[in-house]
């Protein structure tokens, strides 16, 4: 489910990196007194009152400015607010509404979206300064007092955003609608795929390895199903990344695996698996999404009769760490195969929300625990007392035992692979998670 976003926004130095790291609870953006010290955006997930969202934090919005730096973080700035759900507005009590402000303020009411103003450094507890009653005047309706360095008027600020978001609306969108990122290394056919499936022009197709910048949506509706197909920008390798706008469209690529339900990782059948490869595929492996391996550029490959079987085999081993990915041979330019891709989504995207009832985990469990007795050591044995689905997307299942320390990998994994040849599980990552319950016996 992708979830809601909050843009943190403002002019540079009033402390939006701080603020942003004190509702995501960890030090992610960086933080100094130098104005533009954030200058692209940085996401993070942010939960409150049992609810999540994502953060993101923008550079500093100077509307005027003509320094090369600047602009790129005023274009940022503003990518940020057209995907937001809400936009938090940052200004520092200290210094006072500035002319800045009144220029960022006009600026974000023509977006049309929902706009919560905050005034920062209001580091003393109870009645507001005098100061803070002209922030008013930027018309954007009850600022809110907040000390992003104590945490001070946190809770107000994520209560006022969650006010503007209708969270069950978007749980309803969800369901109607699969999210498929389209991700890979540059020029392995991602955006001519995404033509063919639109079955038009939507994205520039161009042999010029980095075409695409942007991560696009393309929504298609047909037999099968509702679809949202996001072409991303091709994820290179960190040393290859040197233009700034190259930073900028890998972490988009990576924004949009986050919002996807299923992920379609392509890769060049004239190249063939490589390192960067395994990157790309590793990285939606991690978010826990539905995955398909699309090998791209079938009809340029010479075949014979063993030619898909033996490549088969080939892509079998290079993904080893992804054993349950399905592979599928296709051809954006001719269309080959391009039908099946349908089918192989909806598929994965159930088994990715799978849930199995704990009493059918448990008939399991007991059988496999016979057919292979649990690991000892120095004459403990290992008891696993029962196990349950905790999760969804990916399936995570917990089992209880007596000690962690004997569930031993290889253990895991056999109990992995017990829940999927049992209960399918194709094209998704499993995740295993060992709890302690002490019970005074061996």
């Amino acid at each position: 489910m992708a979830k809601p976003l909050i843009a943190i926004v403002g002019r540079p130095n009033v402390g939006k990196s701080t603020l942003f790291n004190k509702l995501a609870g960890a030090r992610i953006s960086i933080v100094q007194d130098t104005p533009g010290v954030t200058r692209d955006r940085v996401y993070s997930e942010c939960e409150w009152r049992s609810r999540q969202v994502m953060l993101v934090d923008t550079g500093g919005i100077e509307p005027y400015s003509d320094d090369v730096i600047l602009s790129q973080m005023r274009r940022q700035a503003q990518l940020a607010i057209d995907s937001a759900d809400v936009i938090v507005l940052v200004t520092d009590l200290q210094t006072g509404v500035t002319a800045t402000d009144q220029e960022v303020a006009a600026m974000l009411q023509k977006s049309g979206k929902p706009i919560v103003l905050c005034v920062n450094k209001c580091d003393r507890l109870g009645e507001p300064q005098p100061e803070f009653y002209e922030f008013y005047n930027l018309g954007l309706g009850d600022p809110i007092a907040v000390s992003s360095t104590h945490g001070h008027g946190t809770g107000d600020l994520l209560d006022a955003c969650y006010a503007q978001i209708d969270f069950d609306q978007q749980d309803d969108a969800d369901d109607e609608v699969v999210r498929v990122a389209v991700i890979g290394k540059p020029n392995v056919g991602k955006s001519s795929l995404i033509n063919r499936i639109a079955g038009e022009e939507r994205v520039i197709v161009s042999d010029i390895a980095g075409t695409t910048r942007d991560a696009t949506d393309t929504t298609v509706e047909n037999e099968f199903g509702k679809y949202v197909f996001i072409d991303t920008a091709g994820i290179r390798r960190k040393s290859r990344v040197d233009e700034e706008i190259e930073k900028y469209s890998v972490l988009r690529a990576y924004m949009a695996v986050d919002r996807s339900e299923v992920c379609v990782i392509m890769i060049d059948a004239t190249v063939g698996f490589t390192e960067q490869d395994s990157k790309v595929a590793g990285y939606a492996h991690e978010q826990g999404k539905g995955c398909i391996v699309a090998v791209n550029k079938w009809d340029a490959v010479e075949k014979d009769g063993r030619t898909m079987q033996e490549y088969r085999r080939k892509l079998e081993n290079d993904f080893s760490f992804m054993s349950y990915v399905p592979f599928l041979f296709i051809s954006a330019k001719t269309g080959q195969r391009v039908d099946k891709l349908y089918g192989l989504i909806n598929f994965v995207n159930e088994q990715n929300a799978m849930r199995i009832s704990t009493g059918k985990l448990n008939d399991l469990l007991a059988y496999a625990t016979a057919r292979v007795q649990p690991p000892t050591d120095k004459g403990k044995r290992l008891r696993i007392f029962y196990c349950t689905q905790a999760s969804t997307r990916p399936p995570t299942f917990v089992f209880f035992c007596n000690n962690k320390e004997l569930f031993h990998f290889s253990y895991q994994r056999y109990l992995e692979n017990q829940i999927r040849e049992t209960f399918g599980l194709e094209g998704t990552p499993v995740r295993i998670v060992v709890r302690e319950r002490g019970d005074g016996k061996d």
